[in-house]
C-alpha cells in the first residue's frame, strides 16, 4: 500500500516538473521571439517590442497601453488622452483610466467632466443633482437653479436671458422697465435717451411773402439744430424753427422791367470792363516785343561796331 501511493507520489512530481519545463521553454521562446530591445524604438519610446510596442518611456512621458485585439500596444505621449489621468514615479509615468462615469478626471476620484447622461457636482459624476441644484444640459453640470422669471443665469442672482414677457436689466428680470429706462428688441431694459437742440441762431431778414420791400409790416425767422434724436420713448423734439413779427421802413419795389434792364446795364459794364482788360494786356504784350527787338537791335549795331574798330586796330 505504501508502495503504490509513493509511486503516485513520484508520478505527479514528474508531471508538474514536466508541465514546468514546458512553460519555461514557451516563455522564453515569446520572450526571444517579442525582440525586446531600446534599438529603432520610435514615438518617445525608451524600450520597446515588435509584439507590444513601447515597454518603457523616455523621461516625462506617459506611458498608455492601447488595445488591438487580444493584445495591448505601449504608446508614449506628452499627456494623457480623454477618459485616462497621468499619474508620475520614479520608475515610470502610466496614464490610469478615470471611472466609468467620468469622460476626463484629475485623479480616480475627481471627475472633470462627464459622460451623456450625468452630470458633475464636485467632481464627482450624478444621474440627478442635489437638492438646490439644477442639471445643465450645455454645461453637463449641476447649475444653481434661476429665479422663477429667468429662463437661464449664472448663479441665482444673475440671470442671463428672461422669461417670455420680462425684460433684462442687471441681471435682474422686470415685468416693465423702471423709470427712464425702456424696452429694446433683445427683451433688455436701456436707458432712455431724450431729444437734445441746440441754441438758437440769429434772426433772418424782415420779408413778407418772399420779398424784403413792398410792406411795412413782416416776418423774421430764427432756427436750431437738433443735436440728439429722441429714442421712441424719449422726450420729443421741441420746434427747430420760430417766426416772429417785424416792421421795416416801407419802400417801393423796384419795376420787374427796370430791374432786368439794371442787370442787362450791369453784364453790359462788366463785359465793357473785360474788353478793356484784354486790350490793355493786348497793348502790354505789343510793348514787350517792340522793346525786346529794339534791344537786340542795339546789341547787333554794337558789336559790328565793335568789329569794325579790331580790324582797324589790326590794319594800322
Amino acid at each position: 500500500m505504501q508502495l503504490q501511493l509513493i509511486s503516485i507520489v513520484l508520478i505527479l512530481y514528474c508531471m508538474e516538473y514536466t508541465s514546468c519545463q514546458h512553460h519555461g521553454s514557451r516563455h522564453r521562446q515569446q520572450k526571444q521571439g517579442s525582440g525586446v530591445s531600446s534599438q529603432g524604438c520610435q514615438g518617445g519610446c525608451q524600450t520597446c517590442s515588435v509584439y507590444n510596442g513601447c515597454l518603457t518611456c523616455k523621461p516625462k512621458l506617459f506611458i498608455h497601453l492601447e488595445r488591438d485585439g487580444m493584445r495591448q500596444i505601449g504608446v508614449c505621449l506628452a499627456s494623457c488622452p480623454n477618459g485616462f489621468y497621468g499619474t508620475r514615479s520614479p520608475d515610470r509615468n502610466d496614464c490610469i483610466k478615470c471611472g466609468s462615469e467620468c469622460d476626463s478626471c484629475f485623479n480616480r476620484n475627481f471627475c472633470l467632466r462627464c459622460r451623456a447622461g450625468s452630470y458633475l457636482h464636485k467632481g464627482k459624476c450624478m444621474e440627478s443633482c442635489p437638492d438646490g441644484l439644477v442639471p445643465s444640459d450645455t454645461k453637463k453640470e449641476c447649475v444653481t437653479a434661476c429665479p422663477a422669471d429667468c429662463d437661464s443665469c449664472q448663479n441665482s442672482d444673475a440671470c442671463t436671458r428672461c422669461a417670455p414677457g420680462h425684460f433684462l436689466m442687471h441681471g435682474q428680470c422686470h415685468h416693465v422697465c423702471p423709470d427712464e429706462f425702456e424696452p429694446n428688441d433683445s427683451m433688455e431694459c436701456i436707458p432712455t435717451v431724450h431729444c437734445e437742440v441746440g441754441e438758437w441762431s440769429e434772426w433772418g431778414p424782415c420779408s413778407r411773402s418772399g420779398k424784403t420791400c413792398g410792406f411795412k409790416w413782416g416776418e423774421e425767422t430764427r432756427t436750431r439744430k437738433v443735436l440728439q434724436n429722441p429714442s421712441p420713448m424719449g422726450s420729443l423734439c421741441p420746434a427747430t424753427s420760430e417766426k416772429r413779427e417785424c416792421f421795416v421802413k416801407r419802400r417801393r419795389c423796384k419795376p420787374k422791367g427796370q430791374r432786368r434792364g439794371e442787370k442787362k446795364k450791369r453784364l453790359n459794364l462788366q463785359e465793357k470792363e473785360n474788353t478793356e482788360a484784354r486790350r490793355e494786356r493786348k497793348r502790354e504784350r505789343e510793348k514787350e516785343t517792340i522793346d525786346r527787338e529794339d534791344s537786340e537791335s542795339r546789341n547787333k549795331t554794337e558789336h559790328r561796331r565793335r568789329r569794325d574798330q579790331s580790324r582797324d586796330a589790326g590794319t594800322v
